[in-house]
């Protein structure tokens, strides 16, 4: 008599409680809607934001420097009203030389 020779399963793949947890595992890891992929793609996102207050904040504290120096001295906001306005005295001339392009 020949005898065949059945195939078995590990005793941890028949044990209910460890194929319901990794089951349960794959479905976190891969299936779910808040799934390992798309929280890297948030953690990626929040990072990017994170990057991009700190210099929305730093051009803020700038720019509040800018102010308080433009309005605490009359030369300096005399030179940016000529040179971001421009604007001139009465008896000035204004000439307005364009820059020439650029080369590709």
């Amino acid at each position: 008599m020949e005898t065949k020779k059945r195939f078995t399963l590990p005793s941890y793949l028949r044990n209910k409680y460890i194929v319901c947890g990794a089951l349960f595992l794959a479905w976190l890891i891969f299936l779910d809607r808040h799934n390992s992929f798309s929280q890297y793609q948030l953690y990626s996102e929040v990072n990017q934001l994170e990057t991009q207050k700190a210099f929305y904040r730093q051009e803020i504290d700038r720019a509040r420097q800018d102010q308080f120096e433009l309005l605490s001295s009359p030369e300096k906001l005399e030179k940016f009203a000529r040179e971001q306005y421009r604007m001139k005295k009465d008896d000035e001339d204004l000439f307005i030389v364009p820059l020439p392009p650029k080369n590709k």
